[in-house]
């Protein structure tokens, strides 16, 4: 049972008239070097990332996934996750901050119905909404209570991203009256919508993570999304793609704080001196324990990117299908990501930690910062861990089981 990328439908993609992806990379690199300059500075002070979603309306990739059609930069999945790669690079919580906005944002156009869809993301584009929240379930449940016109939504959660910048919050509800699982948005503005800032997390400081507490907030019945119900009589493959589209995200992130932390490690060596022996400069092929740690760490990321550049390709193989991929089509590209969060989960782990090696004692220096790339990297992997994506990888290979339909929290 091999793993293969969905066939492709060229006549499914749309036509695309944005910028264009090299624009967009263009436009994530200056915006990642923009965040580089104070990364340190920012991170240490930890206060709420205004500025920073500031910076990212300047440069218009809060827009990137909306169709040029609705005000948006039109741009696919594969460029968006370059630029989630690239700006992590630069600080791992603004890019995570930036990944769960895309797939947030994404998710109410992919599961709404074409009127609602059109409206949310003209509005989204024409005010340059941030989205935050999440949809992993969560115990006790946020509960929809049916009333005339709509719902009300109660209860009490916590998101590691987003809820305290966001100008629209996408969660997850269980109607009360029949426990299907709803994705519900709500603007934090609304009536009995309190966001609070809670969150005493050691990394990802500006991923503006916090609580949210729903106090009979009434929501309007276009704001109900559609079903999160992982019931296949329920949930269609083309709507399970939900799953590691949203996944990769994390498999992106995770790549680009691992190279981050590299690039980093590499331009201070070169500038100082090797810290096993004082007569070798640093990166000097002379220095064998520092080409060996880099070699070591290079090849687990370039390895671990190879994955994620396969799965990459099978979530838009799968995306191009539409509602032509099968449970079968699905399971693959589902097994296939999740490969890639493992290998991202342990090259994301080791080159946090060990790059500091390179530098030696002196990463130990507040100053320099080495440590939030640890600090985020480990925090990130906390909330999602890479264990239980290794057992759905076995369970797929040696009973045929389709991997769980699992989405971001």
């Amino acid at each position: 049972m091999g793993v293969a990328t969905a066939p492709s439908d060229p006549a499914a993609e749309s036509v695309r008239t944005g910028p264009g992806r090299a624009h967009w990379l263009r436009v994530a690199r200056e915006t990642a070097d923009d965040l580089a300059t104070d990364a340190v500075t920012r991170e240490q002070a930890g206060k709420v990332p205004l500025d920073e979603v500031s910076r990212l309306r300047e440069s218009e990739l809060l827009t990137l996934l909306v169709p040029a059609e609705r005000g948006g930069g039109d741009a696919d999945w594969a460029t968006a996750y370059a630029v989630v790669r690239e700006v992590a690079a630069a600080d791992g919580a603004i890019g995570q901050l930036l990944g769960c906005h895309y797939f947030l944002s994404w998710s109410a156009g992919f599961l709404a119905e074409p009127r609602v869809a059109a409206r949310t993301e003209r509005q989204s584009a024409a005010e340059q909404w941030c989205w935050g929240g999440g949809f992993a379930a969560q115990e006790p449940p946020l509960t929809l209570v049916r009333r005339a016109g709509g719902f009300v939504l109660d209860g009490r959660q916590s998101y590691a991203t987003g809820v305290l910048v966001a100008d629209r919050l996408a969660v997850r509800a269980v109607r009360a009256d029949t426990g299907e699982p709803l994705a519900v948005t709500v603007a934090p503005s609304r009536h009995g919508v309190r966001v609070d800032d809670d969150t005493d997390a050691f990394g990802q400081r500006l991923a503006a993570g916090g609580s949210v507490e729903f106090d009979a907030a009434v929501i309007d019945a276009d704001s109900v999304l559609g079903s999160l119900s992982a019931d296949e009589d329920v949930l269609s493959p083309r709507t399970a793609l939900m799953s590691p589209v949203g996944r990769l995200v994390s498999v992106q992130l995770r790549l680009g704080m691992a190279e981050g932390v590299l690039a980093e490690a590499r331009e201070y060596s070169r500038t100082g001196h090797a810290p096993w022996h004082p007569t070798w400069s640093a990166g000097s092929p002379q220095d064998p324990q520092a080409l060996t740690t880099h070699g070591e760490l290079t090849v687990l990321t370039r390895a671990a990117s190879a994955l994620a550049d396969q799965a990459r390709e099978a979530v838009q193989g799968g995306l191009s299908r539409g509602d032509g991929i099968t449970y079968d089509e699905y399971a693959e590209i589902s097994a296939l990501v999740a490969m890639a969060e493992a290998a991202s989960s342990r090259a994301v782990q080791e080159c946090t930690s060990r790059a500091l090696d390179i530098v030696g004692a002196r990463a130990a220096s507040s100053r320099l910062g080495f440590d939030r790339f640890w600090r985020n990297a480990r925090t990130h992997t906390l909330y999602e861990p890479a264990g239980h994506r290794l057992r759905d990888v076995g369970d797929y290979f040696l009973n045929g089981a389709h991997p769980p339909f699992v989405l971001p929290g």
